[in-house]
Parts: C-alpha cells; structure tokens; sequence
C-alpha cells in the first residue's frame, strides 16, 4: 500500500514571463502606496523619503506596463506567424484549387480580422479576372450581390504589383478620382498581389466598410509573406488540374482509339524498329488465326513464318524508304490458303526514334472466290445481271417462285433448209441468227437460259434481273429480235434469210439451280415456261405471239390482234392468243428501241 505521507509533491509549473512582470508592477504598486501612507508620518518625526522616490516607482511601473503591452503584442505576432505557418503547410499540401482558395481566404480573415475577403484569378484563356471566392467574417461565403468592391484598386495592384493599403479609403488622396470607393463606403483597405515568378496571377483583396484604421503595416507585412506562399499554392494547384485535365483528355482519346483500334473490320499489326509485335487488334486475330496473347511481344516470323517471308522483302523495303506499299499474297494456314491485301507503311517510334511498321490485313479470299464466279458466271449471264449478282452476294441463287415473262424464239423451218448445207456452213448461220436473239435479249436486260438447238430462251424479272416492267422489256426484246434479223438479211445471201417464230407468256415460275452437283445451270420451271413454248409453236415466220397476262400488260403500247390458237395441247384456258402488229406512237414502247 502505497504511503501518501512519503508521496513527492509535484512541482508548481512556471509562471509566464508575462505572469511574472505582471506581479513585480502589482507589487510596485502595492509598495508605493504603503511608502504614500507612511510619507506624512516620517515627516512629524523629521524623517523623509529618498528624493523622487515615488516618481522612480511610477517610471518602474510604467516601463513595467509598456514592457507588458509590448510582450503581449509579439505573443500576439507570434501567434499569427505560427498559424501562418500552420496554414502555409497545409496549402502546400494539398493539389485542389478549390481547397486552396478556400483556406487561404480563411487564413487571411483570420489574420487581418478583416468583415470581407476575396480572391480575384486572372484566367488562363482569356486574361480576364474573375472572383474565385469570397468569404465574410464570419467564414460563410458571400452572395453575388456582396461581390462589390473597387475595381480601381484591383487594377492597380495587377498593374504595378505593389500593396494597398489604406486606413480610410473615403479620405485617402490616393483614391479622390475613385468614384466606387465613395459609392460603396470603403474605410479599411488592403490588397495584395499573388504573384509567381514575377508574374501577377490574381488579388487577394480585404477590407471593412464600417471600422476605419483596422489594418496596420504589421498585417500588410504578414499579408504579403502570406500572399507570396499562397500565390504559389494556388499556382500549383491549377498546374496540377491542368495536368488532371489533360491526362483525362489523353486517357479519352486513349480510349477512344482502343475502340476503334478494336472495332476497325482490317487487321492492324504494328512492330516496333526491332520487328516485335507491340499491337494486335481482333480483327487481325480473326484473318490471322493467333491469339492477341501469343502475338503480343513476339517476333513476326515466331507466329506467322510463312505470312512473315512472303512480306519480307516489302517489309524491309518500305522500312529502309520510308515509303508506304501495299501487296496481295495467298498465305498458307493451318487448313488451307487465304488471300490477304496486306498495307504496310512505316511507323516511327517516339521514344527511340527508329522506325518499325504497321500492317493492315484484308482478309480478300471470299471476294476472290466470288469474283471467279461471276467471271464464270460472265459467260452465261448479260452485263447488267453480274452488277446484280455482284450486289446481292449471290444469295439470289437461292430457289424461288416469282413472277417472270418469258420469251421463247424459235428459227422457222430450220429442219428443212440445214439438210441442204454443210455442217460447217450450217453452226456459222444459226450462230448469226442466235447472236442477233442474244443480244437483243441482253439489250433490253434479259437473261439467256438456254439454246435448244436453233431456239432460245431469255427470262425477264429473275432475282438476277429484277424488272417491274418486264412484260413490256420482253416484247420489247422479241421487236428488237425481229429488227435486227431484218438487218441480218440484209448482207446474208437470200438462200440463208430465216425468221424467227416468237411466243412470249407472263405467269409464275420457280427459279432457281437445276442439275448435278457436278454441273448445274440458273433456270426457270413451270407453266410459264410451257405456255411460252406453245405460244412460240402458234407463231408464223417473223411473228410475235403473246399471252393473254402478257396482253394485259403491254396493250397500251402495243398494237396486237386477237388470235385464235391453232395448236393448243389440250389445254382448255389457252383459247386466245395476240399477234403484234407494231408500236402505238406517242408510247414509251419506242424507248429503247
């Protein structure tokens, strides 16, 4: 158990200087008045004090007191300068321009006991100065309509840089000219300039409309000490949200280039001036088949060796001329051959300055596979039918019921006359006679389906040829067939002059690819077809015969006759039949022809 009589007192803490001249003045004075009472009866006993005694006592005291105010004034600065200081470690501290502000406005209220502070910014862009913040005694912050200061105070301390103080703004000489000091009643002024490496970025401006003489030369002196740290606090800070700013730009654009890097539809592969791959877009991992992960940071040659030695040599070339080329190369893969149209222009290295390259791959193989089709195709179908198979991707090849007009030419009495000419007499004529039906049926859009023997077959309104007018294309074809033949016999010898018997017939047919797999051919089936044919059967030398569907279609600009069918197959809905007789004038049939 612990003895509390053997307990050590603990010592009395210090008193304060301030404490300690305060007591010797009270005991001064206590002394003084004991020596003012005694005085009277050292004198009835011939005794006095010591000459100016009292007056010595009072200087003490005196002296005493001035030491006093003055002790509590540097305590008071003392105070002051270890906020500052506290403050000034704060501001540096933090890369806010918003915080910034708002600390160094409170600290120099604080400091200055001011009824209003503000902070005037010059901006960046424009040059103009604009109020950053503003704040009362009382640290909340003021309306828009309290921002009324005097604009000629500001602009002379960003002209001349120099600090403003006044103890009553009515009556300085400095502002008579000044109307708004007078309109707004100013009686303390200061204002300080922010300035970073000599230049005046903004104001820090505070007054009071009420006390005049608040501000001394003390609070200007800490005000500017203040103001010089501030000034590059605030400066930093806005270094540093321009920074902030432009990084958030670079990131944007950064983004917004992966995105395109990454949706872009060609392969994109760049090197950097060692040959390895710094970049591998999808769409280059799509035609390449590798990886992004296993291209990345790799040798060209370790993941595409064949692809890397057929561009090698261009590689090298555009690389050492700076000189953008571009080549076309079947490239070997894993399971078979691909074409790629490959782009390859030079690529400079910012860091180092060397040069690498970036490659753009097109993946060609399906449109040169479809383009050997339509070349292909370009032997049986007319000019205006591979744009149309070009355009639709020749899903059109697709089976179909449409409807379709069919012309149906047929040479009359070929039979007869080819026993009387030699073979190779007699392919030479037909051929004549075949060409001048084909091209008129390609003239006027129309696809060939097939030569039976000296007859010929074109389709009109095919997936291939669409036509809403092709009922008026086809008699337009078979007018077209007809002239030309005349035109023929015009330097053919009369021995070989033939004519051609036309049916043309409007219905449904079924189109689509008919044959074998080792051979197949774009055609059309059905009654069309068939009523065609029988229309064709009915017609004389040189005739055009159309169906009644046909009629329908083109009698307003073609004049026809009524015909009975002399042929009819048993078909009991074929009982009339129209002979062409020619063009009605004035008709939009004349086009073309």
């Amino acid at each position: 158990m612990i003895d509390e009589t053997n307990r050590i007192p603990k010592a009395a803490a210090a008193p304060s200087i301030q404490q300690q001249i305060h007591d010797v003045a009270q005991n001064l004075e206590e002394l003084t008045d004991v020596l003012r009472d005694h005085q009277s009866m050292l004198r009835l006993r011939g005794m006095n004090l010591p000459a100016n005694s009292l007056e010595t006592f009072k200087l003490v005291q005196s002296r005493l007191s001035s030491m006093t105010k003055a002790l509590t004034s540097r305590q008071i600065e003392l105070r002051q300068l270890r906020a500052l200081a506290q403050t000034t470690a704060v501001i540096n501290s933090t890369l806010d321009v918003d915080s910034v502000l708002n600390q160094v406005i409170d600290t120099v209220i604080q400091l200055t006991g001011a009824e209003r502070g503000f902070i005037l910014l010059k901006s960046a862009q424009t040059g103009d100065v604009e109020f950053r913040i503003a704040r009362g005694v009382d640290n909340e912050q003021l309306n828009r309509e309290d921002f009324k200061i005097s604009k000629g105070i500001i602009n002379k301390v960003l002209t001349t840089g120099e600090v403003i103080l006044a103890d009553d703004a009515k009556d300085d000489e400095r502002f008579q000219n000044n109307a708004s000091v007078y309109d707004l009643h100013l009686r303390s002024v200061l204002a300080v300039p922010l300035i970073v490496g000599g230049i005046i970025i903004g104001v820090v401006y505070c007054d009071n409309r009420i006390m005049k003489g608040l501000f001394s030369e003390h609070e200007q002196n800490l005000l500017a000490a203040f103001a010089g740290q501030a000034a590059v606090a605030i400066q930093n800070a806005n270094l540093f949200a321009d920074a902030r700013a432009r990084l958030a730009e670079i990131n944007e654009v950064r983004d917004l280039m992966n995105n395109v890097f990454s949706s872009v539809a060609s392969g994109i592969i760049t090197l950097d001036p060692r040959g390895v791959i710094i970049a591998f877009n999808p769409a280059a991992e799509q035609i390449t088949r590798v990886s992004m992960t296993d291209a990345l940071n790799r040798y060209l040659p370790a993941i595409l060796p064949d692809f890397a030695a057929l561009i090698g040599e261009t590689l090298n070339r555009v690389v050492a001329n700076r000189a953008s080329e571009s080549v076309e190369a079947e490239v070997p893969l894993v399971a078979d051959y691909r074409v790629w149209k490959i782009a390859i222009s030079p690529l400079r290295d910012a860091q180092t300055g060397g040069i690498g390259a970036a490659l753009v791959l097109d993946d060609l193989t399906d449109e040169r596979a479809r383009e050997a089709q339509i070349r292909e195709a370009k032997k049986y179908l007319p000019v205006a039918s591979i744009d149309n198979l070009r355009a639709q991707d020749f899903q059109m090849m697709n089976s179909q019921e449409r409807e379709i007009s069919v012309l149906f030419a047929d040479v009359r009495d070929f039979t007869r006359w080819s026993e009387e000419l030699q073979p190779e007499d007699l392919m030479t004529i037909i051929n004549n006679y075949l060409s001048v039906a084909s091209d008129a049926i390609d003239f006027h859009k129309g696809i060939v389906d097939k030569y039976i023997g000296d007859a010929v077959t074109g389709l009109f309104n095919t997936p291939l040829n669409p036509n809403p007018d092709h009922a008026l294309a086809a008699v337009r074809a078979a007018m077209g067939i007809r002239s030309d033949v005349q035109g023929l016999h015009d330097i053919l010898p009369e021995e070989q002059r033939l004519r051609f018997g036309i049916g043309i017939h409007t219905g449904t047919a079924v189109l689509g690819n008919v044959g074998s797999s080792e051979r197949r051919e774009y055609s059309a089936i059905g009654d069309a077809m068939d009523l065609s044919k029988l229309l064709q059967e009915n017609a004389k030398h040189g005739d055009i015969i159309l169906s009644q569907a046909t009629f329908e279609q083109v009698k307003d600009h073609f004049r026809c006759e009524a015909l009975t069918p002399e042929k009819t197959k048993g078909r009991a809905d074929f009982t009339v039949m129209y002979k062409v007789i020619g063009v009605k004038r004035g008709t939009a049939a004349l086009d073309d022809y």
